[in-house]
């Protein structure tokens, strides 16, 4: 019998492992999977258990316990945003042709560079893609078994926190989008339905389209 065999030393009471979630969560810089929490808590521990029983004691609160991605972290009331609003001090404005890279990243993932120039009728600058890793929007994916094995592009567990998404399927649908003025109406036979592409002597100097409360920095 070893001093880690859960029959010798039961684990702790349901309470006192929320307790153990609650301040790994608060430590972390950056979202926990429950895997991350299993392998940090006393053997024995239900992390799964310990999580949802801490959810409900934020439930109503200020603070309020989200999934974001694969991992989860605390974050302030959709509600009480507005009081966040102040501690703003800096923004980031996407040039149109950053914005749209990103958008089709996020509805077409994984995706190749050469799709992305497909979908937008534009070559792809390196800095546009460097921009939006370099913030940590997009990540590098795997490459496709294809002739070339050419790498593809996906939006990272970053871009869904700032955005305030669990999961790409979280992503507003067109109607949405253009309800809030953030595409334009175009034919549905488009390359990417909704999505005005800039001329070719545009390039990555285009002025930015984004709003400011698409992309500035959340509190």
């Amino acid at each position: 019998m070893t001093a880690t065999d859960p029959t010798r030393f039961p684990p702790p009471p349901l309470p006192q492992q929320a307790r153990m979630v609650e301040a790994l969560l608060f430590a972390a810089a950056a979202p926990l999977s429950l895997r991350d929490m299993a392998a940090r808590l006393p053997a024995g521990c239900d992390a799964p258990e310990a999580l949802a029983h801490l959810r409900g004691q934020y439930d109503g609160r200020g603070v309020v316990l989200e999934r974001i991605g694969d991992g989860y972290a605390f974050r302030t009331a959709p509600d009480l945003s507005f009081l966040m609003q102040d501690s703003t001090t800096e923004q980031r404005r996407l040039s149109r042709a950053a914005t749209e890279t990103l958008a089709i990243i996020a509805y077409h993932q994984p995706v190749t560079r050469a799709e992305i120039e497909e979908i937008r009728g534009v070559a792809v600058s390196r800095g546009t893609l460097d921009q939006l890793i370099e913030i940590g929007w997009v990540r590098v994916g795997r490459r496709r078994m294809t002739p070339g094995r050419p790498v593809t592009f996906v939006v990272t567990d970053g871009f869904l926190d700032h955005f305030g998404l669990e999961n790409t399927r979280d992503l507003p649908g067109l109607s949405e989008l253009r309800a809030a003025g953030l595409l334009d109406a175009t034919p549905p036979d488009a390359p990417l339905p909704g999505l005005t592409l800039p001329r070719e002597d545009e390039g990555d100097d285009a002025p930015a389209i984004a709003p400011d409360d698409l992309f500035e920095d959340e509190p």
